[in-house]
């Protein structure tokens, strides 16, 4: 972690208006408000689409006009923006305002958006990784099999939030079966059999559902996580160690560590990158992509990250 220098006083949101917990007109007048406070020049662009931020942030980037670009968003807004920054020197920011909001829980960024005004100012500085999935940019967590599954009906489905996640999941359990494959890991193989595999940068999906609870975003590994297929009856126990962040004390887990992952199935699998669904693949090919992200985090912060 480090300090940066501000040098231009000015500050980009690239703001979703849609993102999971709705659009609130007034975000953007107390965002404008706040800055002119703190003497900043705010400037504001609004997603016209899918890609868009992608595209806003890249110029923004190679503008250097910026001293910090800000996601206004949720998950997939943040990924967008990153995918413009990513092996640049600009900074990168997160307002978080989606349904999920994993990465930015992970970073203790404050969901309240009273509390997380004063993050805007904050000097401090992670240089942090992400990794490639088949050469789609994931920063917080990706995963194959079941919530990859699970994602892509979500997406069609129209209705955000935790409940209608929720609900899916248990629609979808029963039907789910476990899979295998060929799977090796920095160059070792590696048998398992799984009915999730998921890669964790963060600790967590989003609403501190964690995954990987001790991952870093910093360290130049990806924690990867086989989960086996839970009954009923043991799921709630599962959950409950999901979400009190003890998920690596579950004996239907085993997480280890890697950079370079490759694994080969039989059958197209569905899987997700930063919850966004893909299209289904047999093979699949990951890579950290170590301190490719410059993020402003916040001054009080989780002590690992």
């Amino acid at each position: 972690m480090s300090a940066f220098k501000v040098k231009n006083k000015q500050v980009l949101f690239i703001i979703n208006k849609y993102s999971g917990t709705g659009y609130k007109p007034a975000v953007e007048g107390r965002l404008v408000t706040f800055c002119q406070q703190a003497g900043i020049e705010a400037h504001l662009e609004f997603t016209q689409g899918r890609g868009h931020a992608t595209g806003l942030a890249a110029q923004a980037a190679q503008s250097k006009q910026f001293d910090v670009v800000f996601a206004v968003g949720g998950d997939g807004t943040v990924n967008e923006v990153a995918k413009g920054l990513v092996n640049t020197h600009q900074v990168m920011g997160i307002i978080p305002k989606g349904s999920g909001n994993g990465l930015a829980r992970h970073l203790g960024i404050p969901l309240e958006f009273k509390k997380c005004l004063s993050y805007i100012t904050s000097l401090h500085v992670i240089s942090m990784d992400s990794f490639t999935i088949n050469n789609h940019l994931s920063i917080n967590v990706s995963g194959i099999g079941f919530d990859g599954h699970v994602a892509g009906l979500f997406g069609k489905n129209g209705n955000r939030g935790l409940t209608n996640y929720t609900k899916l999941v248990l629609q979808e359990f029963i039907k789910y079966p476990e899979f295998t494959g060929e799977i090796i890991v920095d160059g070792s193989k590696v048998e398992e059999s799984a009915f999730v595999v998921a890669f964790a940068n963060s600790s967590q999906f989003g609403n501190n559902a964690r995954i990987a609870p001790h991952a870093s975003v910093c360290d130049g590994e990806l924690d990867i996580s086989f989960v086996r297929k839970v009954s009923f009856i043991q799921a709630l126990g599962f959950a409950y160690k999901m979400f009190t962040g003890n998920l690596n004390k579950s004996g239907f887990v085993k997480i280890i560590k890697g950079r370079e992952i490759t694994l080969r199935f039989s059958k197209p699998m569905a899987f997700h990158v930063d919850g966004e669904a893909m299209i289904p693949a047999n093979e699949f090919k990951v890579k950290i992509n170590p301190a490719s992200i410059r993020l402003l985090i916040p001054e009080h912060h989780p002590k690992n990250i």
